[in-house]
Order: C-alpha cells, then structure tokens, then sequence
C-alpha cells in the first residue's frame, strides 16, 4: 500500500497549522549555533545527503543525522551520530542548527523548527515530471478554498531555501520555477548522488555495484543480466504497468533466453501488482527496504526499464540502454505534465505495456545495433542534463554552502 498522496498529506499540513505558529514562536527565540549541521533524508541515510554528510565529517563538521526507528540502525553501521527526528532533543538540534540538510521536504529533519539557518535542499533527482509549484497536484485538496492558501503556504516554506544545487543550466531553470526561488539560491553544481556513477574506472564501479547488488538480494547472481524496472510514484495510485498473466509470461520467456534477472524497483511511496503467475528465480524485489538509493547499483545493470523515473538521466552516466514503458502518457501529462514533452526523452515508440517492453528488451540484446542506439540515446538525454561528471559535484556543493555561510556573517 501506499504510505503518502498529496491529498492526505496536505490535509496533514492544514491540521498542523497550530503547531507550525508554535514552532515559529520557539525557532524566534532560540539563538542558532554558529556550526553545527542537521542532516535528514526521507529514504534513509543515503542519496546526496550521504554524499555531503561525508564530505562535512571530512572537514570536521559537528553535525547529527535526525532519523526515525527504522533509519537508526542504518545510521550506527556507519559510524553516524544521530537524534530521533520527532523528539525533543530532534527539535531542539534542528532549531539550533547553523545548516539544514534535507532531499525530500523539511519533514526530513523536524519540520517545526526547520525556520531560519541555511537551508540545503538536495532534490533527490532531476525532474521530468513537473513538481511543487508546477505541479497542480502539489496544492490538491479536497476542500476548493484550502488550495489557494496550500499555494501561498507552500512558496513561503520553499522561501527558506539557501541553496539548492542544480545539475546543469537547464535543470537550474526547473527548479527555480518548481520551489519559487531565485537564481543566486540555485548554483549549477552538479548533483552529489551521483558523484558515484563518475568515481573510479567503469570496470570498477561495475564491480562494486554487482557487489553491492547481491548483498541487496542476498545472493551473487554471477555473470547473469540484470534488467532494472523503476516506475515512477503516482500519487498514491497503484503502477498501471502491472503485468498481466499473459505480459508474464511473455516477459519471462525474454529473460529465461537472454539469461537474464528483473530487478523491480517500485516508488517508495508507490504500489503495484508484481508477484509473477509462476515460481521463478527471475524476478526479484529491490525495493527501498532493501537499498535506500538505487543510483550506487546502476552501474550493475544491464538494462533500464521506467517511465517517467529522475533514473532516466542518470542512467545515462552508466550508460544503459533504457526501454521506456509508459501506459498513461496522455493521463500523466494532463493531471502532472512534464518539463518539455515526453518525447524529447522517450523518443518515437515508448512501450504502451509489458508486451512491447518484452519485445523491446529483446531487441536490445538479439541486436547489437538497437543495444548501441539505445546506449547512446541515455547517454545524449544525460549530456543534456548533467554539466559535470567528474565525481566532485558534492565538493562544489559543500564549497556553495560555505561561501552562502560566509555571506550571511
């Protein structure tokens, strides 16, 4: 099931207010340290919070991760000093932090006292889609007066934005537009979650990420194939791409000829029907229970299956050929709608089920033709949006945090 729509999250919000004025009240009288960090992600201790987590330590940062119970352990495995987010203590080192880190919303860290300090807002990948302000399912609500106030609640939170780093000049103007803020508080950067995919020789970034694929599925794999299926979330709605007995079967025929895994990835706040008609070794979950951030594992796959996923640029550092499975253009692009057309992405023949999917990913590995047009097609779509692939877009964040810092003495 899903955990999160905007609908009831947003409900959320409007139940919340008093406790919003609450915090705002405190947050006005408790003085901010002059260095210490506060660092939070929604999925775990992983994405790009990770990435400048680790780059603050190396600088001798005094900093704590605000987690929740199931984030705590992970945390400890990796040396990393935490508080419980929804805490006292969770309230009192996000009101007193110099620096706020955070890749999904300000729910990240405790989102009562998340005002004032130099917010960082590590978006957790470039959009295709259209989000926040662009979005009108950002505002929903099933109450027609409340979308208006959402709106104008919604710009005035993403005002106490710093900085929020961009991967190139073109995702730079996405996001101005989606959070409502102005250029100087959106360096072109490079995006730290995936300084990973840049790190060392493609032999080596193989290696690791099959190795880290295995600890994921509790098995070596070997030599095999391995297709990632990564759909995007849709609100809380389950993935119209499910399978059906007969797509099954047809997919499966696919990967048993080519030797070949379906690793399926669904949205951590998503849902879908993916339990194969029959008993098989080739289909295997990888969901966020598993792996928190999917990015360092890319390099260990052969093939990427999505629809309107972030994955889809950066899938293209790897490179990887990418079959695009999108049933719902038309309905997507009217209720959410895209930054360009979906074509400028996709190309001329996204696969409208699993049946044109299977047969695209056969044509990938029966012609070796098709599989070097779809290698280079990601690899165009990525030079697009990525400006650096040289692996320091966490060092060119870190230094836009501190020179903002040295700015506001």
């Amino acid at each position: 099931m899903a955990s999160f729509s905007f609908g009831a999250g947003n409900a959320g919000k409007l139940l919340r207010i008093p406790l919003y004025v609450l915090g705002r009240i405190a947050t006005a009288l408790i003085p901010r340290s002059r260095d210490e960090w506060v660092f939070g992600c929604a999925v775990g201790i992983a994405d790009g919070a990770l990435a400048l987590w680790r780059r603050a330590e190396a600088e001798g940062t005094r900093a704590v991760w605000l987690v929740d119970d199931g984030q705590a352990a992970a945390a400890r495995d990796r040396g990393i000093r935490t508080v419980t987010r929804h805490s006292v203590r969770g309230f009192w080192r996000t009101a007193r932090a110099r620096v706020i880190v955070v890749t999904h919303g300000f729910g990240d860290v405790n989102r009562y006292a998340a005002t004032g300090g130099v917010v960082v807002q590590l978006w957790h990948g470039i959009p295709l889609k259209r989000i926040g302000l662009d979005a009108p399912v950002t505002t929903h609500s099933p109450v027609p007066f409340a979308r208006a106030f959402l709106a104008s609640s919604y710009r005035r939170t993403q005002a106490r934005i710093r900085v929020l780093p961009a991967a190139s000049q073109l995702v730079r103007g996405r996001l101005e537009s989606a959070f409502g803020l102005p250029s100087s508080c959106v360096p072109v950067t490079g995006d730290p979650r995936v300084d990973v995919l840049s790190a060392g020789t493609p032999a080596e970034r193989r290696a690791s990420a099959r190795a880290g694929l295995a600890g994921a599925l509790g098995e070596d794999i070997g030599d095999r194939r391995v297709v990632l299926y990564a759909p995007t979330w849709r609100d809380g709605a389950p993935d119209p791409a499910a399978p059906t007995p007969e797509q099954w079967r047809l997919l499966l025929d696919v990967l048993r000829r080519h030797d070949a895994v379906l690793a399926i990835r669904s949205h951590p706040l998503g849902r879908g029907e993916y339990a194969p008609p029959v008993a098989t070794d080739r289909v295997r979950a990888l969901g966020s229970d598993l792996v928190a951030d999917v990015t360092p594992l890319l390099p260990a796959m052969d093939v990427l299956v999505t629809d309107y996923s972030s994955l889809a640029y950066d899938a293209g550092l790897v490179p990887l050929p990418t079959v695009y499975l999108a049933p719902d253009i038309e309905d997507y692009a009217r209720s959410r709608g895209f930054y360009g057309t979906y074509r400028d992405v996709a190309g001329d023949d996204p696969a409208r089920d699993w049946r044109d999917a299977a047969a695209q990913l056969d044509a990938v590995w029966s012609d070796p033709a098709e599989h070097a047009r779809r290698r280079a097609a990601a690899e165009v779509l990525s030079l697009r949006v990525h400006a650096f692939r040289d692996g320091r877009n966490t060092d060119r964040v870190y230094r836009a945090i501190t020179a903002r810092l040295r700015g506001d003495t």
